[in-house]
This record gives structure tokens, C-alpha cells and sequence, in this order.
């Protein structure tokens, strides 16, 4: 499966046919879903439908013809958005989220709803790696992550409130890029921690990135290529991370030429932070949802939400702010900074997504974030270098990871 910047650029020659590249996802969808169980709801024949629409138009717009998948956390007026859950299973939006209805304005074609996590959270849906069936793809956007490494979409939409982007890219092997917070826009899309959610992408090139994103955030990214200033930051999660992988990336962070980077003690107690945050926020956005028809998971991580006290909550939020700004005066030295994207390969097992431990804080913060699948674990299979930018400098994040690209092998 070629990226969305080359599909796009196909598709705009007329050197293939929307109908004809929808028709090839479906194909690869028949024959893979069974192993990979990436979609929650496909309606193939509005797809095929709509590529025949695009097709006879005369003028071609930004993502004319683009075949995408969307996160089942996400409206769709035409296809049904359970967000993960049997409570809302058959549940149809009256309306798009504002995402989606820019991305079809913009010619994109929905082909279906990908597999989420129980309301996002940790209860894994069905959706396995494509690498290894026998393991967890991550989540929560589960088969958003593992439709675009399986060649079944070029791009798909997910979303981040504590790794739920970086991490399934990593394990899967595909490029994810969640923007700084609010860039995006979430309206339509079901909240779980309103100061901490953020939507992101899929994708299998870094060129398809900015093609994406200038369509949803509804302003051109423009991508001036630079040589940056690396900063390697190892974080308190550092030992948290398989030996493999604090090899490998400590490697790649020399063979780049970035420089050690200190978060300070302030940093200290951030990742408890984003954990009490998320908890206490989660706990009031779902403080409805019948519990009972909950899964223990889910039910469990909400009751220690309801525990978080008013005081804790400001002491994390305080934290929070007060990073944001050390963090700033950090990025006066360096561009962006090279930190692991996970624990280390997929972990083995379906009833886990795995930990977002090494995205926790870089959520919490705000800043922009990207997956790159450059590395190996001891098993072959890809661990993301995680690139984190300063927020709201999506662009130069993106121009770093065109760099890193390059130079990195």
C-alpha cells in the first residue's frame, strides 16, 4: 500500500482511479481482516459509491479520492460509532465530527470505523498486531494503528490522551503523529480527559503528515527542511524500558549527534500527575455510563479516579504548568528531543495494550509528538523513536523527523 502523499499525487494524475484504489483497500481488508481484526464498521459499497462521485469530478481537492479509516470514537453520520463499548453498540451520530467533515470536504473517502479500546481506555477490543498475530497491537486506537501497517488504508484517524497514538504505532510499525494540543479539532469526538485528548494520524510516510494535517487543523503545515538540534532525554521512565531498547535508542541518539538533556527534579512525579489527571477527568466524563455494563478494567480505573482529591488535582495540574514552562527554556537549546516511543517491542498476549508510560508526560504537556519505526527489538519487530517538538512547533517537529529519517540508518 502506497502512503496519502502518493496515493493523492496518483490519484490527481488519473493514473488511478479512486473506485479502483477503494476497491484495492477492500480487497486487502477481505483477505487480511479475519488475522487482523482492524475494523469495527465498513459499509463498502457507500465507499465504492463515493469513489465513483469523485471520480467525475472535473476539479480535484487536497485529498481527492484519499481512501481513510476512522477511529470508532469518532462521529460518522453514516456509519454507526459505538466508542468501543456494547453499551453504544448500533449508537448513529446525527452528524460527522468536525474532523471527519473536513476530511470528506476535502475529498477523503471513510471506508469504515477502525477498532478503539473501551472508551479508550484499557480494555483491549479484538484487533491484533500485524506483525504477530499473537500480539497486542497497543491501543487504544488499536485498529487504526494496525490497518495502516497492513497495507489496508494508507492513513487512518486516532486520537492520544495518554499514549493511545505513539505507542500502537510503535508496536505496529507505522508512522503516528499526534499534533500539540488543541490544534486539532475534537468536536465529535468522545471525550475521555478534556485537558489531556488530542487527535492524531496514521500514516506510512512522513510526507503524508502535513497533507493531513493542513486539512484537519484547516491551515496549511508548511515544512521548511533544516538541520536540527537533537537533545536525547531519557526521563523518569527511563527504567522502565527493555534493556534492548534503552540500547537501541541511545545508539540512534549518539549516531545522530544529540545531546544529553536533563528534565530536572520538577519533572519528577509528572507521569503520577497525568495519571491523576487523566483518572479524575475520565471519572466525570463517563460518570454516567451505566456501570455495571462497564468492564472491570474500565470500572476499576474510574473508581480510583473518583478517589483523586481536589487538592491532588490542582497540586498535578500546578506541576503540569510549571513543566511547560521548563520544558520551554529547554527548547531554546535544542529543536526537538529523541526519547523511546514504548517499553519496548509488542508485548505477547491480547488482554493487555501495553504501557504508555514513556508518552504520559509529553500528553500531559501538550507538546507535539511523532513514532518513527527505525528500530527493532530482539524479536525483529518495530519500536518507534519518539520525537517530541515544542508546542504549537508542529512544523519544525516534522522537519526534524524528515531529518532524523535520513540520517538515522
Amino acid at each position: 500500500m502506497i502512503g496519502a502523499a502518493e496515493a493523492v499525487a496518483q490519484l490527481s494524475r488519473r493514473e488511478i482511479s479512486a473506485e479502483k484504489l477503494v476497491r484495492r483497500c477492500l480487497a486487502r481488508i477481505a483477505e487480511r481482516e479475519p488475522v487482523v481484526q482492524a475494523w469495527e464498521a465498513l459499509d463498502a459499497e457507500a465507499a465504492i459509491a463515493e469513489a465513483r462521485r469523485i471520480d467525475a469530478l472535473s476539479d480535484r481537492p487536497p485529498l481527492y479520492g484519499l481512501p481513510i479509516g476512522v477511529k470508532d470514537l469518532i462521529d460518522t453520520a453514516d456509519l454507526p460509532t459505538a466508542y468501543g463499548s456494547p453499551i453504544h453498540r448500533g449508537h448513529q451520530p446525527s452528524r460527522d465530527a468536525e474532523s471527519v467533515r473536513r476530511l470528506r470536504e476535502a475529498g477523503a473517502i471513510v471506508l469504515g470505523k477502525t477498532v478503539t479500546t473501551e472508551f479508550a481506555v484499557y480494555s483491549p477490543g479484538k484487533t491484533r498486531n500485524p506483525h504477530d498475530p499473537s500480539r497486542t497491537p497497543g491501543g487504544s486506537s488499536s485498529g487504526s494503528a494496525a490497518a495502516v501497517a497492513d497495507g489496508m488504508v494508507p492513513a487512518a484517524l486516532g486520537s492520544q490522551t495518554a499514549g493511545s497514538v505513539i505507542r500502537p504505532a510503535s508496536y505496529c510499525g507505522v508512522i503516528g503523529f499526534k499534533p500539540s494540543f488543541g490544534l486539532l479539532p475534537l468536536e465529535g469526538v468522545h471525550p475521555l480527559a478534556p485537558s489531556l485528548d488530542t487527535l492524531g494520524v496514521f500514516v506510512r510516510a512522513l510526507d503524508d503528515i502535513p497533507l493531513l494535517v493542513s486539512v484537519l487543523a484547516a491551515s496549511p503545515l508548511q515544512i521548511r527542511p533544516a538541520h536540527p538540534r537533537l537533545g536525547f532525554c531519557r526521563t523518569e521512565a527511563w527504567a522502565h524500558a527493555a534493556l534492548e531498547t534503552q540500547t537501541a535508542v541511545e545508539q540512534a541518539a549518539k549516531a545522530l549527534g544529540a545531546r544529553d538533556v536533563d528534565t530536572g527534579a520538577s519533572f519528577a512525579g509528572l507521569i503520577d500527575a497525568q495519571i491523576a489527571i487523566m483518572g479524575a477527568e475520565a471519572a466525570e466524563t463517563l460518570g454516567d455510563e451505566p456501570e455495571e455494563r462497564l468492564s472491570p478494567k474500565l470500572r476499576d480505573f474510574l473508581r480510583a479516579g473518583t478517589k483523586v482529591t481536589p487538592d491532588r488535582l490542582a497540586a498535578a495540574r500546578e506541576q503540569a504548568e510549571r513543566c511547560r514552562r521548563e520544558l520551554d527554556a529547554t527548547f531554546e537549546q535544542v529543536d526537538v528531543l529523541l526519547t523511546p516511543a514504548a517499553v519496548g517491542e509488542a508485548p505477547e498476549g491480547l488482554g493487555a495494550t501495553g504501557d504508555p508510560i514513556f508518552c504520559r508526560i509529553w500528553t500531559l504537556l501538550g507538546v507535539p509528538c511523532l513514532s518513527l519505526p527505525v528500530l527493532k527489538g530482539p524479536a525483529g519487530l518495530p519500536i518507534g523513536l519518539q520525537i517530541v517538538g515544542r508546542r504549537g512547533r508542529d512544523a519544525e517537529l516534522l522537519a526534524a523527523a524528515a531529518w532524523i529519517e535520513q540520517h538515522v540508518h
